[in-house]
């Protein structure tokens, strides 16, 4: 993810786009560090690559996806189940041991509420991971971490991050195990109503996170890759999202 994030971010530079302001979701957030130059390419590539090697160590786990609030959502939670993202208004994702998501799915469903399996064995952004923080703080301690020369938004505030902050070693130690506040920077942008939104990876799930706050954003939001179910060639798609822009 993070190798195709940053090659369509370098794609676009490449054709005169050049962001204004940055976004990422969890590991995104580290490929907005880079593109911000907050860590160099190599560190970078680096810290995805340990965090992936670490998420195989750590006790298996899984996610859902759930059509709640946060303030509905917290009444199902308990020391087993862990917030893992706030996507949306009313969209949230959980993480924790398979055992324990599957009690949580049993309820919602009797509840009617709209629930989805995320095909993942990974409780990201959860108690789960407190084995792997200090090797992940560690590496993070040996790089260096300058101030973003893009401004770009944090996930564990849902707000601009501070040169403080991304230059913290235990601020990205932070951002592996706390809640994803993506919807909280979603609102921030959409204050100024001034962006078009460009997503860089693959697929549409972002864009599809940025429509659920403002119902008019449609037109502005951008997505560089296909959809896999759609038939269009890739030379012919990345034609399609410069046109819109």
């Amino acid at each position: 993810i993070f190798i195709i994030e940053i090659a369509l971010a370098k794609l676009w530079q490449s054709k005169g786009v050049e962001p204004t302001a940055l976004i990422g979701h969890s590991v995104g957030e580290n490929t907005a560090a880079c593109l911000s130059g907050v860590m160099s390419f190599e560190d970078a590539l680096g810290l995805v690559s340990l965090r992936g090697r670490l998420f195989e160590t750590v006790e298996p786990g899984g996610m859902l996806s759930v059509a709640l609030s946060v303030d509905e959502l917290n009444s199902y939670l308990n020391d087993d189940l862990a917030l893992a993202t706030i996507n949306g208004p009313n969209q949230c994702t959980v993480a924790g041991r398979n055992d324990a998501l599957k009690v949580l799915e049993e309820k919602l469903e009797q509840d009617d509420v709209e629930v989805q399996v995320i095909p993942i064995a990974i409780a990201a952004h959860s108690h789960l991971l407190e084995p792997i923080l200090k090797e992940f703080g560690d590496y993070l301690r040996s790089i260096k971490l300058m101030s973003p020369g893009i401004p770009f938004i944090s996930n564990v505030t849902g707000d601009w991050i501070s040169d403080k902050d991304a230059q913290d070693p235990e601020y990205w130690v932070r951002h592996l195990r706390s809640t994803v506040q993506f919807s909280s920077g979603a609102t921030k942008l959409l204050e100024d109503n001034k962006y078009t939104f460009i997503e860089v990876g693959p697929g549409k799930i972002l864009g599809s996170l940025v429509k659920l706050h403002q119902a008019d954003i449609a037109s502005r939001v951008v997505s560089t890759l296909r959809h896999p179910r759609e038939v269009k060639t890739v030379s012919h798609f990345l034609l399609t999202p410069a046109g819109k822009l």
